[in-house]
């Protein structure tokens, strides 16, 4: 079987990779795929390394990258006499030379750079003239699209001709009811309400959770363990009662540190800016989960399940994980010998203070928890699981 795997990354991710390696924008599209994926952000390419690894071939496509989409258009003469990759290339330009201005007098020139900007994404012909030509190229036999939300379906459509089976992932975010999801021939996500969702629009879905790769170890620092307690992640609408808990951690520990894309997240908690340590990609937010005695998760706003990446990449890297309860956390992690699950703000503070003064306690259940991880929750098993579904569904 052949897989060609779409996705898409953060904006802020892509402008931090290109700022931290000058010249990759002009560099062969290999070339950046490889650095892209030595970032460890994301899934990174663990989904294709396991399936070549269960002897299948499988490539990914990050679609909304526009120095690498425009590098594989130039080496494959997809770039024709369209005028999108000259649009690409203008819209990621403006995008680095807004970044350079940020940093210089020129800083008073940014907002200018914005409408001009909007005015190419707008249009984005480069991103699905670009995406077509990949599909036509590589014939997959699945085309497996990891961002739903991010890929028109009415598109989706006009690619089926070229591949036998069309397969969607998505977790948690709510769809719009509008669109046609009828396009695919399977769905699969970690969370079940999702699971559920298709299934009443007729859509065949199943469960695949998340997962690990061990890999990563490899890539990572011996760990020092020189930070008590750390927090890594966003704060959108979703996540009040995530910025709620981490004040009442804050109140009473202030050795937390919080990495996040943006201090301007927390513009709304002082309390927390004190504790802000800055962005944290890929590689860099392993290090930092690794160096941590005791890491925090929260779900934010979203109720009942247990369904992020940070359960497999905190146990993964053999850090005591403190999260918050759910009902099926127990399906992937048992509570008190693998992770360690509060319900209330005060609960997961009185559990930090009790695990920071038990050395030996914390640190068997961070081993365990690593032990459980790394025999059940990788993702070569996933894609084990995931083979034997696109089997089935052929």
């Amino acid at each position: 079987m052949r897989f060609l795997i779409i996705s898409t990354d953060y904006p802020d991710f892509l402008e931090w990779v290109y700022s931290r390696n000058p010249g990759l924008e002009k560099q062969p599209y290999d070339e950046q795929m490889r650095v892209r994926n030595e970032s460890l952000f994301g899934v990174a390419n663990f989904y294709s390394s396991n399936l070549c690894k269960l002897g299948y071939e499988a490539w990914d496509i990050h679609a909304n990258n526009g120095f690498m989409q425009a590098a594989w258009a130039k080496e494959h003469g997809a770039a024709g006499k369209d005028n999108a990759l000259t649009q690409l290339r203008l819209r990621e330009y403006l995008k680095k030379l807004r970044r350079t201005a940020a940093r210089t007098p020129l800083r008073l020139l940014k907002p200018f750079f914005r409408p001009v900007l909007q005015s190419l994404d707008s249009r984005q012909n480069w991103f699905y003239e670009i995406l077509a030509k990949q599909i036509k190229h590589y014939k997959p036999d699945i085309l497996f699209n990891r961002v739903v939300n991010n890929v028109s379906p009415n598109f989706l459509k006009e690619m089926k001709p070229y591949t036998q089976l069309l397969v969607g992932q998505h977790a948690a975010t709510k769809l719009p009811e509008s669109e046609d999801w009828g396009c695919y021939d399977l769905v699969i996500s970690s969370f079940p309400p999702t699971i559920d969702w298709f299934r009443q629009k007729g859509v065949n879905c199943v469960l695949n959770r998340l997962a690990f790769e061990p890999q990563i170890l490899s890539y990572l620092k011996d760990s020092r363990k020189d930070i008590p307690i750390s927090f890594i992640g966003s704060f959108h609408a979703v996540h009040k009662s995530r910025i709620e808990l981490l004040e009442t951690i804050a109140a009473r520990f202030s050795e937390l540190k919080i990495w996040g894309p943006s201090i301007n997240q927390l513009r709304n908690s002082p309390a927390l800016q004190k504790h802000y340590a800055g962005p944290a990609w890929g590689r860099e937010m392993y290090q930092i989960l690794q160096n941590s005695k005791i890491t925090l998760n929260h779900h934010g706003d979203v109720p009942p399940y247990a369904n992020n990446c940070r359960l497999y990449e905190a146990t993964g890297v053999g850090t005591l994980l403190i999260t918050d309860w759910k009902q099926n956390l127990h399906e992937m992690f048992e509570h008190g010998k693998e992770v360690i699950a509060y319900r209330t703000p005060k609960e997961c503070a009185d559990l930090i203070g009790h695990y920071l003064e038990n050395d030996r306690e914390r640190e068997t259940i961070g081993r365990t928890g690593q032990d459980k991880t790394l025999r059940d929750h990788t993702y070569y098993q996933r894609m084990q699981e995931f083979a034997e579904v696109i089997k089935k569904q052929l």
